[in-house]
């Protein structure tokens, strides 16, 4: 079996599990696991989200929790303010209306995205990773003292945002709201990388001189790229807000944002599908071990050392038998 045929075998797989894990997990009457596999579907979008700017892009970011804690916040605040009848800064009324909440969620991740990025990528490197962890530590400690908003305890909200013609509340139907949201952005996003804007984007990640050289200029390419990915991420903040139907400043801290580093790593830089698997294998481990374990993560530290180690294409690439693209 060729690669390309070995990979497309393995994305069918992975798209037939998706759509069957909830009957499988009431099959064997573990219904209680759906919402699992609804918070690994979330994550894995955001650490997408995150490859296309890391794997295809080479803009190793360690900030990209900050999108992520925004998407969720916008949901929060939005339910905070339809409960207590009143209008964010007096003129944004709240709604709890998935198609109002949602978009919203996204285009304040791609506004924050763009804002920082437009900063952040006037740098390379590590002064790259130290400004956009900076800037996601500043948003932080801005939503911690945000008292109106539960400050550092948080703010929770039910019920979930409504969609209409479906139940929210059902743990079935809001998994496969999540898991629609997340196979058309793969699918939109493999279009889009194998588009001419792809392969610019990893023309930036291997020599953004000679991409300057050939007339194609690489800041606007990268700011785009980092917009994108930051409002996919917030995006995935307002499902994971939703999942939860809770916020709090933890969805923005910089150990968030090291999670979905360590995912996109561990299941193959520029594979995204493999950041899915990464997204998997990494909440599926930490769930184990800290019900076996309350040191769970002494245990987990060595494990991900021996996968990173032993896999270096990641799970992506031992599984599809290729490398980063």
């Amino acid at each position: 079996m060729g690669k390309l045929t070995r990979e497309r075998g393995l994305i069918l797989a992975g798209f037939v599990l998706i759509l069957a894990y909830p009957w499988g997990v009431s099959a064997v009457g573990q219904p209680f696991l759906i919402g699992l596999g609804t918070r690994i579907l979330v994550m894995g979008l955001a650490a997408a989200s995150l490859d296309l700017i890391v794997g295809f892009g080479g803009m190793v970011s360690f900030g990209h929790a900050a999108f992520f804690g925004i998407g969720g916040y916008a949901v929060g605040i939005l339910a905070f303010h339809a409960h207590e009848d009143t209008a964010f800064l007096g003129l944004i009324p709240g709604t709890n209306q998935a198609l109002v909440a949602w978009p919203a969620a996204f285009v304040l991740g791609g506004l924050a995205a763009l804002a920082i990025g437009a900063l952040s990528l006037r740098t390379a490197g590590v002064h790259f990773i130290m400004i956009t962890l900076a800037f996601a530590q500043m948003l932080f400690f801005l939503f911690v003292s945000l008292k109106t908003y539960g400050g550092d305890d948080g703010l929770s909200f039910r019920p979930r945002n409504l969609l209409p013609g479906l139940d929210t509340r059902d743990e079935t139907s809001f998994y496969y709201v999540v898991a629609a949201l997340l196979i058309g952005f793969l699918v939109l996003a493999r279009r889009l990388l194998d588009a001419r804007f792809g392969m610019v984007l990893r023309g930036v990640r291997e020599n953004e001189r000679r991409l300057a050289a050939l007339g194609i200029p690489p800041y606007g390419i990268k700011l785009a790229a980092f917009a994108l990915s930051g409002a996919v991420a917030g995006l995935a903040g307002a499902l994971m807000a939703n999942q939860v139907r809770f916020v709090s400043p933890e969805l923005l801290h910089w150990t968030k944002s090291g999670d979905l580093l360590i995912m996109v790593i561990l299941g193959g830089l520029g594979t995204l599908y493999g950041s899915v698997l990464g997204a998997a294998v990494l909440i599926l481990l930490e769930t184990v071990l800290a019900a076996w374990t309350e040191h769970w993560m002494i245990v987990l530290g060595p494990i991900l050392v021996a996968l990173i180690l032993f896999a270096r294409g990641g799970l992506w690439g031992v599984l599809a038998g290729t490398r980063r693209s």
